[in-house]
């Protein structure tokens, strides 16, 4: 749904959360009415708040999803705060172990007092590679800590049997977001670089290296991530699930990199033996596998150096949090001040603890009354998609039936995983924040290798049970919804049905209709990358998504920068079909009930549009925006919220809107 980096910090937000949803599920002082709804709705409906609401100085952005997250950070926080005064826990309990990593992670005295001194251990490992074969041994012990040196390597269904978990193989190694920000050659993306390599340097003088030394650690260090970047797939090209999938044997794994011993590299990752393995891009494997050859060894150690420090930055004392935070945050993000060391801790437990405090999370923040209206939704959402699958005039008979076969067993996924992995054999204590982590990185890491080669398991949840978000797994063939974003203003007992659908329900069509947009298209029923349409039909949606992309590639964030709408076309294609299918199954559940002409001056109808428009609410930092625009599959807000209700003739007839005004597409764009 919606890819959420909690970067920022907290503050208290009751009032806010108060003021901005009211008891009808909507307060209309949110509104700015000098714009006409017909020439831009988003700042229509979010106007004034848009207008008096200031970004918090530890937050890249400010909005509707940031204050959901906001309290369900505070609540984990009292969590893990009883968790972490329960001295007498039982060992290997869930109280136990988010009690004591909380701990460790709030005791900042200690760790300051460390300094670097965690790291050394794995400086004495890098120090003593002296060849290749050290070279490769070194990624293996990296990635087994959760380290993605060079390329990442996981367990995953395999994409043409999705049934059974094999090994995966994908490009990596790089520090920036993606291979975009080292090829590009504007200003803007060469003075990032030139700001990394700058942080790269500090972060190497602060393990002490002097002047000289650091800087020419920071150049083999890009001249590395340069070549990998070269090498690597463009976030536009990533979205075709086929670059993503190539199934080879192990001998010829051995044939596209001669001098990685994959079998080694099993061994110590903590990898079961496997004979078949998909490498994701092989180009970027060939590559790999010249640099592990013709890059020195001394270069190799250096960015194995910076592998560590980078990783464990945060983790670290003051110095080095404060430097990761200045470029990672500061620079990339326009943060201008750290969060508070409460709410890193509870993001990182949730992260990496997540099944634990979600237990508690969910005692009082899911119900089963949630849990049974969220099922009667869903079923809605169903009923109406099936209606307009098999309503569409552009889709022959064939691929219909292939569509209508795939929706009847998507799963659903609601409030929190029925069935717990468990945390058995991990061993955390009072002791220290640094070991910790450690021992989870390689607890999570070795845990997830051991599905390669064994039965998919359905019950497995991509999400923690407090997460704000929403998603379609394709190999799955399954939606989620956690508690945490069952919350208002999306999920609210005490408003209409018209918000209510106008947010979870879009919530819920937007997921669904990521199993037909030009990724989950390519899926079929059981999970598997397998092309199920005609070739007329298929080139027919193509044609359809293209006007989408035409559309959001005209949207102009700043001067010559604008929307990707390749990048974004599946998270356009999901709200734009989303936002039909809820629609109809909103008019559907109130047919035959009485419902009130208007509520705070508006027809259910209007209430609708209002309930989507609001859940997007969102101040953006420049520098936030530009990132978003360059890395993320989701449009911003504003045209997330414009985009969509632009092409629905029903927004029109809600707002009396028509031609030429700015919410009417002369050429409308619809697929589903």
């Amino acid at each position: 749904m919606k890819l959420l980096r909690e970067l920022g910090a907290g503050l208290i937000i009751s009032a806010l959360y108060t003021v901005s949803f009211a008891q009808s599920g909507f307060n209309p002082s949110r509104m700015d009415t000098t714009v006409n709804a017909c020439d831009n709705f988003y700042q229509y409906v979010n106007g004034n708040w848009l207008k008096k609401t200031e970004i918090p100085a530890a937050f890249p952005s400010w909005g509707t999803w940031d204050i959901l997250i906001t309290r369900n950070r505070e609540l984990s926080r009292d969590i893990l705060e009883n968790a972490a005064k329960d001295s007498q826990a039982a060992k290997g309990s869930s109280t136990q172990l988010i009690g004591d990593y909380y701990a460790t992670c709030m005791d900042e005295p200690a760790i300051q007092s460390e300094g670097a001194k965690p790291l050394e251990p794995y400086f004495k490992d890098i120090a003593a590679i002296k060849n290749a074969a050290g070279v490769q041994s070194e990624i293996a012990k990296l990635h087994r800590q959760g380290i993605g040196a060079v390329f990442t390597f996981a367990a995953y269904p395999d994409q043409k049997n999705s049934s059974v978990n094999i090994a995966n193989a994908f490009q990596g190694g790089l520090s920036l977001p993606n291979s975009d920000y080292y090829t590009k050659t504007d200003e803007k993306s060469q003075a990032i670089r030139d700001k990394f390599v700058a942080h790269v340097a500090r972060m190497f003088g602060l393990l002490g290296d002097d002047s000289g030394t650091a800087k020419k650690n920071a150049d083999a260090v890009i001249a590395i991530e340069m070549r990998l970047a070269k090498a690597s797939k463009d976030p536009v090209s990533l979205r075709d699930p086929k670059n993503y999938y190539t199934m080879i044997s192990a001998e010829e794994a051995q044939t596209l990199m001669p001098s990685f011993k994959w079998d080694k590299y099993a061994a110590e990752v903590g990898s079961p033996k496997f004979t078949n393995m998909n490498v994701g891009q092989p180009d970027f494997f060939r590559e790999a596998g010249k640099m592990l050859t013709d890059v020195s060894v001394a270069d190799w150690k250096t960015y194995f150096r910076w592998n560590v420090v980078n990783a464990f930055a945060s983790q670290l004392s003051k110095p080095f949090d404060d430097a990761n935070f200045d470029f990672f945050s500061k620079t990339l993000n326009g943060i201008q001040e750290q969060q508070p060391r409460w709410r890193r801790c509870a993001r990182n437990a949730d992260n990496v603890l997540g099944e634990a405090l979600g237990q508690e999370f969910i005692k009082t923040n899911f119900t089963p009354a949630a849990k049974k209206r969220m099922d009667e939704l869903i079923d809605n959402l169903f009923t109406a998609y099936r209606e307009h699958i098999n309503a569409v005039d552009w889709m022959g008979d064939a691929t219909r039936k292939q569509a209508l076969a795939k929706l009847e067993v998507i799963k659903r996924k609601i409030g929190y995983p029925s069935k717990l992995r468990g945390y058995v054999g991990l061993d955390l204590s009072r002791k220290s924040y640094f070991d910790n982590s450690v021992r989870l990185n390689e607890f999570l890491t070795v845990r997830d290798l051991k599905d390669i080669g064994t039965p998919l398991d359905q019950t497995r949840w991509g999400m923690t049970a407090a997460t704000v978000n929403a998603q379609y797994n394709p190999s799955f063939n399954d939606i989620t919804f956690p508690a945490g974003i069952l919350q208002p203003p999306f999920f609210d007992f005490k408003a209409d049905d018209a918000l209510n659908y106008g947010a979870i329900g879009i919530v819920i069509g937007h997921e669904l209709t990521h199993g037909f947009d030009d990724q989950g298209s390519q899926y079929d029923g059981a999970g598997n990358l397998k092309m199920w349409w005609t070739p007329d039909d298929r080139k027919k949606f193509e044609d359809k998504a293209n006007c989408v992309v035409d559309q959001f590639n005209g949207y102009e964030v700043e001067k010559d920068l604008f929307m990707n709408g390749k990048l974004t076309l599946g998270e356009n294609l999901a709200d734009l079909g989303g936002m039909a299918i809820a629609y109809d199954a909103f008019k559907k559940s109130i047919e035959g009930k009485p419902q009130p002409e208007k509520i705070d001056g508006f027809t259910p109808e209007q209430r609708f549009f209002i309930g989507w428009a609001q859940a997007w609410a969102e101040n953006d930092r420049a520098e936030y925006a530009r990132l978003l625009v360059q890395s993320d599959p989701h449009s911003l807000s504003a045209f997330r919220v414009n985009g969509p209700v632009s092409n629905m003739p029903q927004f029109a007839a809600a707002f009396g809107c028509k031609l030429p005004d700015k919410m009417v597409r002369e050429k409308q764009c619809t697929v589903w």
